[in-house]
């Protein structure tokens, strides 16, 4: 369904997976990937978001490179420049808005692991971002200023992840709470870390992967319009 799009990121090109609804238009969600990369569960994601009415745009953050190891994600998420990502994650929420497919004033952004994090991230550093989903995000080297964050925030957690505790998830609301940021979080008793990958069936579970999906649909449509 999607293709691969180039998009100006401070005058040099960026990459990302494209997706567009059959009806041609719809709000805007960017789909951050995990530690892996850009790789194909990262775009039937996208290609999901399209079926269901949205336009979906999941930038490379890696630039290419993908990693089918623990070890080598490791190693690209910890490499991972944040003054890069930033403009990338910025050049790809305007290019996203400036499509005419684009229907939203303001863009979704939801990410996984790694992309959780960089979902926040985003959110906390650009005013065009509407509303954040958060997947079990972690990044050691990824800040977010919750102070500075505009767009609620919906959150997924899995109470047995050994990589986002529940007590982390459960501190981050507080935290954000804390700061008069709108923020609704779920963690799902037996779900471990990614339980929202399908490509994974040593972590994947259908049941919270497709309740979430749904509570992050609603989500779009209230805070970025049909």
């Amino acid at each position: 369904m999607g293709r691969m799009v180039e998009f100006p990121v401070n005058g040099i090109a960026s990459r990302g997976y494209l997706a567009v609804p059959e009806s041609g238009e719809g709000p805007g969600v960017v789909v951050l990937q995990e530690w892996w990369g850009l790789v194909d569960h990262i775009k039937d994601v996208g290609d999901r978001f399209a079926d269901a009415g949205f336009v979906a745009l999941a930038p490379d953050m890696y630039h290419g490179e993908k990693a089918d190891h623990p070890d080598s994600a490791g190693r690209l998420m910890m490499a991972l420049n944040i003054d890069r990502a930033e403009k990338d994650l910025r050049g790809a929420i305007d290019y996203l808005l400036s499509l005419p497919e684009t229907t939203s004033e303001r863009v979704g952004t939801v990410g996984f692991c790694m992309g959780g994090q960089l979902s926040l991230y985003a959110a906390s550093i650009n005013p065009r971002v509407g509303a954040c989903v958060d997947y079990y995000g972690i990044h050691p080297s990824v800040k977010p200023n919750l102070a500075k964050l505009q767009a609620p925030v919906l959150g997924f957690f899995g109470a047995t992840d050994a990589f986002v505790t529940p007590e982390a998830a459960r501190q981050l609301q507080a935290d954000l709470e804390s700061k008069g940021k709108r923020a609704e979080f779920h963690i799902y008793d037996g779900a471990g870390h990614a339980f929202f990958n399908d490509s994974r069936p040593d972590a994947y579970n259908a049941e919270f992967a497709d309740d979430s999906w749904m509570r992050m649909l609603a989500f779009y449509r209230e805070h970025l319009g049909d």
